[in-house]
Protein backbone atom coordinates (compact mmCIF):
# COMPACT_ATOMS: atom_id res chain seq x y z
CA UNK A 1 0.00 0.00 0.00
CA UNK A 2 0.97 3.62 -0.50
CA UNK A 3 2.19 5.23 2.72
CA UNK A 4 2.79 8.89 3.57
CA UNK A 5 6.06 9.82 5.27
CA UNK A 6 6.04 11.93 8.43
CA UNK A 7 6.43 15.21 6.56
CA UNK A 8 3.62 14.42 4.11
CA UNK A 9 1.36 13.32 6.95
CA UNK A 10 2.14 16.50 8.90
CA UNK A 11 1.23 18.61 5.87
CA UNK A 12 -2.11 16.78 5.61
CA UNK A 13 -2.89 17.45 9.28
CA UNK A 14 -1.96 21.12 8.87
CA UNK A 15 -4.55 21.51 6.09
CA UNK A 16 -7.33 20.98 8.64
CA UNK A 17 -6.11 23.43 11.29
CA UNK A 18 -8.12 26.68 11.06
CA UNK A 19 -6.57 30.13 10.87
CA UNK A 20 -5.93 31.66 14.29
CA UNK A 21 -5.90 28.36 16.20
CA UNK A 22 -3.82 27.70 19.29
CA UNK A 23 -2.45 24.19 18.85
CA UNK A 24 -0.46 21.92 21.13
CA UNK A 25 1.91 19.55 19.34
CA UNK A 26 2.60 16.29 21.13
CA UNK A 27 5.87 14.37 21.21
CA UNK A 28 7.04 12.53 18.11
CA UNK A 29 5.30 12.78 14.74
CA UNK A 30 3.12 15.79 15.65
CA UNK A 31 6.19 18.03 16.00
CA UNK A 32 6.51 18.04 12.20
CA UNK A 33 3.19 19.90 11.83
CA UNK A 34 4.70 23.30 12.77
CA UNK A 35 6.62 23.31 9.48
CA UNK A 36 3.50 23.08 7.31
CA UNK A 37 1.23 26.06 8.00
CA UNK A 38 -0.82 26.63 4.82
CA UNK A 39 -0.25 29.94 3.07
CA UNK A 40 -2.45 32.73 4.37
CA UNK A 41 -3.02 31.22 7.81
CA UNK A 42 -1.57 32.07 11.19
CA UNK A 43 -1.43 29.18 13.65
CA UNK A 44 0.10 29.54 17.12
CA UNK A 45 1.84 26.34 18.19
CA UNK A 46 2.26 25.45 21.85
CA UNK A 47 4.78 23.09 23.46
CA UNK A 48 4.07 21.86 26.98
CA UNK A 49 7.58 22.68 28.23
CA UNK A 50 6.54 26.36 28.16
CA UNK A 51 6.56 27.82 24.64
CA UNK A 52 3.82 29.60 22.71
CA UNK A 53 4.90 30.36 19.16
CA UNK A 54 6.85 27.28 18.03
CA UNK A 55 8.16 27.57 14.49
CA UNK A 56 9.49 25.01 11.98
CA UNK A 57 12.49 22.78 12.58
CA UNK A 58 15.69 24.77 11.91
CA UNK A 59 18.00 23.97 9.04
CA UNK A 60 20.82 21.61 10.00
CA UNK A 61 23.72 23.65 11.35
CA UNK A 62 21.56 26.62 12.34
CA UNK A 63 20.14 25.18 15.57
CA UNK A 64 20.00 27.32 18.71
CA UNK A 65 20.93 24.98 21.57
CA UNK A 66 18.72 27.00 23.93
CA UNK A 67 15.57 26.33 21.91
CA UNK A 68 13.98 22.88 22.26
CA UNK A 69 10.41 21.65 22.52
CA UNK A 70 8.92 18.94 24.75
CA UNK A 71 10.37 16.29 22.42
CA UNK A 72 13.89 17.71 22.99
CA UNK A 73 13.75 18.66 19.32
CA UNK A 74 15.44 21.87 18.16
CA UNK A 75 12.92 24.49 17.10
CA UNK A 76 12.69 27.97 15.69
CA UNK A 77 10.39 30.64 17.08
CA UNK A 78 7.66 32.70 15.46
CA UNK A 79 7.39 36.46 15.85
CA UNK A 80 6.12 37.26 19.35
CA UNK A 81 6.99 33.88 20.87
CA UNK A 82 6.44 33.67 24.63
CA UNK A 83 8.32 31.50 27.14
CA UNK A 84 6.90 30.57 30.55
CA UNK A 85 7.13 27.96 33.31
CA UNK A 86 5.44 24.57 33.38
CA UNK A 87 2.68 25.65 35.75
CA UNK A 88 1.51 28.32 33.30
CA UNK A 89 1.82 25.92 30.37
CA UNK A 90 -0.31 23.28 32.07
CA UNK A 91 -2.83 25.93 33.16
CA UNK A 92 -3.30 26.73 29.46
CA UNK A 93 -3.81 23.05 28.67
CA UNK A 94 -6.14 22.26 31.56
CA UNK A 95 -8.03 25.54 31.43
CA UNK A 96 -9.39 25.28 27.89
CA UNK A 97 -7.07 27.89 26.39
CA UNK A 98 -5.75 25.58 23.65
CA UNK A 99 -8.05 24.89 20.67
CA UNK A 100 -6.52 21.71 19.25
CA UNK A 101 -4.08 19.04 20.40
CA UNK A 102 -2.23 16.93 17.83
CA UNK A 103 -1.04 13.78 19.58
CA UNK A 104 0.64 10.52 18.69
CA UNK A 105 -0.90 7.21 19.72
CA UNK A 106 -0.15 3.56 20.32
CA UNK A 107 -3.82 2.68 19.86
CA UNK A 108 -7.16 4.37 19.14
CA UNK A 109 -10.50 2.62 19.64
CA UNK A 110 -13.52 3.09 17.40
CA UNK A 111 -15.30 5.03 20.17
CA UNK A 112 -12.43 7.54 20.40
CA UNK A 113 -10.59 6.06 23.39
CA UNK A 114 -6.88 6.94 23.26
CA UNK A 115 -3.88 4.96 24.50
CA UNK A 116 -0.59 6.82 24.08
CA UNK A 117 1.41 6.74 27.32
CA UNK A 118 2.23 3.08 28.01
CA UNK A 119 2.46 -0.29 26.31
CA UNK A 120 2.69 -3.72 27.86
CA UNK A 121 6.34 -4.04 26.78
CA UNK A 122 8.78 -3.64 29.68
CA UNK A 123 11.50 -2.55 27.24
CA UNK A 124 9.52 0.67 26.60
CA UNK A 125 8.93 2.44 29.94
CA UNK A 126 5.72 4.48 30.38
CA UNK A 127 5.84 8.21 29.67
CA UNK A 128 2.83 10.11 30.99
CA UNK A 129 3.85 13.66 30.03
CA UNK A 130 0.99 16.10 29.52
CA UNK A 131 -1.27 13.95 27.34
CA UNK A 132 -3.82 13.29 30.08
CA UNK A 133 -4.08 17.01 30.81
CA UNK A 134 -4.50 17.77 27.12
CA UNK A 135 -7.28 15.28 26.43
CA UNK A 136 -9.44 16.66 29.25
CA UNK A 137 -8.65 20.35 28.67
CA UNK A 138 -8.56 20.68 24.88
CA UNK A 139 -11.84 20.43 22.95
CA UNK A 140 -10.44 18.90 19.74
CA UNK A 141 -7.92 16.04 19.81
CA UNK A 142 -6.39 14.96 16.50
CA UNK A 143 -4.23 11.84 16.37
CA UNK A 144 -1.31 11.44 13.96
CA UNK A 145 0.08 7.89 13.79
CA UNK A 146 1.21 4.91 11.78
CA UNK A 147 -1.73 2.75 10.78
CA UNK A 148 -0.10 -0.45 12.01
CA UNK A 149 2.49 -1.36 14.64
CA UNK A 150 6.07 -2.42 13.90
CA UNK A 151 4.97 -6.05 13.70
CA UNK A 152 2.09 -5.22 11.35
CA UNK A 153 -0.64 -5.51 13.99
CA UNK A 154 -3.57 -3.05 13.84
CA UNK A 155 -3.55 0.12 15.94
CA UNK A 156 -7.14 1.14 15.13
CA UNK A 157 -9.15 -1.22 17.28
CA UNK A 158 -12.61 -2.11 18.56
CA UNK A 159 -11.21 -1.65 22.08
CA UNK A 160 -7.76 -0.50 23.24
CA UNK A 161 -5.64 -3.11 24.99
CA UNK A 162 -3.07 -0.67 26.37
CA UNK A 163 -3.63 1.61 29.40
CA UNK A 164 -5.91 4.49 28.42
CA UNK A 165 -5.00 8.17 28.28
CA UNK A 166 -8.58 9.34 27.82
CA UNK A 167 -12.08 8.00 27.15
CA UNK A 168 -13.81 8.99 23.92
CA UNK A 169 -11.53 11.97 23.34
CA UNK A 170 -10.30 11.56 19.75
CA UNK A 171 -12.07 13.52 16.99
CA UNK A 172 -10.07 12.48 13.92
CA UNK A 173 -7.22 10.08 13.15
CA UNK A 174 -4.58 10.77 10.48
CA UNK A 175 -2.51 7.74 9.52
CA UNK A 176 -0.03 7.10 6.74
CA UNK A 177 -2.77 5.11 4.94
CA UNK A 178 -6.00 7.07 5.55
CA UNK A 179 -7.88 9.82 7.39
CA UNK A 180 -10.76 8.69 9.62
CA UNK A 181 -13.32 10.55 11.70
CA UNK A 182 -14.45 9.13 15.04
CA UNK A 183 -18.26 9.12 15.06
CA UNK A 184 -20.90 7.66 17.41
CA UNK A 185 -21.06 4.72 14.98
CA UNK A 186 -17.30 4.16 14.78
CA UNK A 187 -14.52 5.09 12.35
CA UNK A 188 -15.82 6.82 9.23
CA UNK A 189 -13.59 7.21 6.19
CA UNK A 190 -12.66 10.77 5.22
CA UNK A 191 -10.06 9.91 2.60
CA UNK A 192 -7.59 7.25 1.57
CA UNK A 193 -3.95 7.94 0.81
CA UNK A 194 -3.79 8.10 -2.97
CA UNK A 195 -3.26 4.64 -4.44
CA UNK A 196 -4.87 2.71 -1.59
CA UNK A 197 -8.21 0.92 -1.68
CA UNK A 198 -10.70 0.69 1.18
CA UNK A 199 -10.39 -3.09 1.14
CA UNK A 200 -6.61 -2.89 1.60
CA UNK A 201 -6.84 -0.44 4.50
CA UNK A 202 -9.66 -2.42 6.13
CA UNK A 203 -7.46 -5.53 6.03
CA UNK A 204 -5.02 -3.87 8.46
CA UNK A 205 -7.71 -2.29 10.65
CA UNK A 206 -9.40 -4.31 13.39
CA UNK A 207 -12.38 -1.95 13.72
CA UNK A 208 -14.91 -1.58 10.91
CA UNK A 209 -14.37 1.42 8.61
CA UNK A 210 -17.65 3.05 7.65
CA UNK A 211 -18.20 5.01 4.43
Amino acid sequence: MKSLNDSQLAARVAQDIPDGSYVNLGIGKPTHVSGHVPEGREVIYHSENGILGVGPTPEKGTEDLELIDASKRYITTAQGTAFFEHSDSFAMMRGGHIDIAVLGAYQVAENGDLANWATLDEKFPPAVGGAMDLVVGVPTVLVMMKHVDRDGSPKLLKECTYPLTGLGVVSRVYTDLAVLDVTPDGFRLVELTEGNSLEEVQSVTEAKILT
